[in-house]
């Protein structure tokens, strides 16, 4: 059934970028034709976001011939909207993994998931990525009582996982970390960190167009038709492609109901400050480090390159985006720094990510040649663009690193896409109601 809201639309003119931070500064992309009339390819790519993109750069590389097709513009969903994080491991703990899927299979996740940081730092070494990685996530815990799993938890990984990356901040040290009264202790992943995600995502395009890829913009795709060859269709174009890779995220609609039915879309808010001096930003955050906290409906924040604050925070209720984004964001960031009563924001803007029943990727064979990626709970920097290689290799025949994502079982959501929206507000409500007790 398709989604009652086409979010491809209902925030967003087609064809532009929101009014973000990000969009403003990026350095620009001309615009890629649609497609049109009768295309041939070897792998059809449906989403130029981090997944898609690093798909065809992938496997261009590989010598396959590749047509990406996306709805508005490239970098245009989650990816050219997100906070910026890159964060080690998965989205979920490794105690909870290996209660999940057993010790041997988790830590083949953790892995995985610190191939996906390391990729990232990888690609925004490329000259066509004008967007540095900085190193450092402070993960800031909003309860005193969540203190001490994170330290258990920081011990975990460093002696069983041999992770030495990662250390615990006491709350004296938090304090003077992160200038906040808000939190009590939590830990410094040095191994993590953050970047300019729309430059990142911008930078990806430019990596495969210039290793051959063909991107087309408002290219909304209507149609898949299995088969061997598979056919996807847009308004105005026919694409028949030995191979198809799903790539949609949030924005998938109703054109996969086997995906919608257990990826669920949720809005998110960013805004951004004037810029501050260096020593006001290091009053906030020191060492230009990102931040996440530990709250379910998670508030992160980091600092741009030109001393800008980037908060991200705020409960959706919906799929419309609020009319005061402003507003919702400036709440949870002065629960966080009362003393930037009086800031000014200069940039405010919501994003479609998508999640899981379990906040672990799907990663999902519809077909013996259409493969689907989604669903990266808020994870999504580095997984999704790791996902886009792990597409590649897969196609190649090694299927490794596919098959152990693909392992983790991840639930319908009750009701179907039908019965989403009134879940979410369900699911949110109460969220927020536990963050506050």
């Amino acid at each position: 059934m398709a989604h009652p809201l086409d979010l491809l639309t209902v925030n967003d003119r087609p064809g532009e970028y929101p009014a973000s931070w990000h969009a403003e500064t990026a350095t620009p992309l001309a615009p890629f034709a649609p497609a049109e009339g009768a295309l041939r390819a070897d792998v059809c790519v449906i989403g130029a976001g981090y997944t898609g993109l690093s798909a065809a750069l992938h496997l261009r590389q590989r010598g396959y011939d590749v047509i990406v097709l996306e709805a508005q513009r490239v970098g245009f969903g989650a990816s050219g909207r997100n906070g910026g994080h890159a964060t080690m491991g998965q989205r979920i703990e490794q105690d909870d993994l290996e209660a999940m899927m057993g010790k041997e299979d988790a830590r083949r996740l953790w892995e995985i998931g610190n191939e996906a940081v390391g990729l990232v730092r990888e690609l925004s070494r490329a000259p066509e990525v004008e967007a540095t990685f900085h190193d450092g996530i402070v993960h800031a815990d909003h309860r005193a009582r969540y203190v001490p799993h994170s330290q258990a938890y920081a011990r975990k990984l460093q002696e069983e996982y041999g992770y030495d990356l990662i250390r615990t901040l006491d709350r004296e040290e938090m304090r003077h970390m992160v200038g906040s009264p808000a939190y009590h202790g939590g830990t410094l992943d040095m191994g993590s960190g953050h970047i300019d995600p729309l430059q990142f995502a911008l930078g990806l395009a430019r990596m495969a167009v210039a290793e051959g890829a063909r991107i087309h913009e408002g290219s909304k795709v209507v149609e898949i038709i299995e088969g061997s060859p598979a056919k996807i269709r847009t308004e105005r174009a026919e694409i028949i492609a030995d191979h198809v890779i799903l790539a949609c995220n949030g924005y998938l609609g109703g054109l996969e109901p086997r995906v919608a039915a257990r990826v669920m879309p949720i809005n998110n808010f960013i805004a951004t400050t004037e810029p501050m001096s260096p020593e006001e930003q290091e009053s906030l955050i020191r060492n230009n480090h990102a931040v996440a906290d530990s709250k379910f409906v998670v508030n992160y924040f980091r600092f741009s390159d030109d001393h800008r604050l980037i908060f991200g925070g705020g409960e959706s209720y919906g799929y419309r985006f609020p009319s005061d984004i402003r507003a919702k964001v400036m709440k949870p960031l002065l629960e966080i720094y009362p003393q930037l009563k009086g800031v000014k924001l200069s940039h405010a803007w919501g994003g479609t990510l998508a999640i899981t029943m379990n906040r672990m990727p799907h990663f999902e064979r519809l077909a013996g040649n259409i493969l689907s990626f989604s669903g990266y709970s808020g994870h999504g920097l580095a997984l999704a663009t790791l996902a886009g290689q792990i597409a590649a290799e897969t196609l190649a025949g090694q299927a490794e690193r596919f098959d152990a994502m693909a392992a983790v079982p991840t639930q319908r959501f009750p009701g179907g896409p039908a019965l989403r929206s009134p879940l979410l507000v369900l699911a949110m409500l109460w969220y927020s109601m536990r963050d506050k007790l």
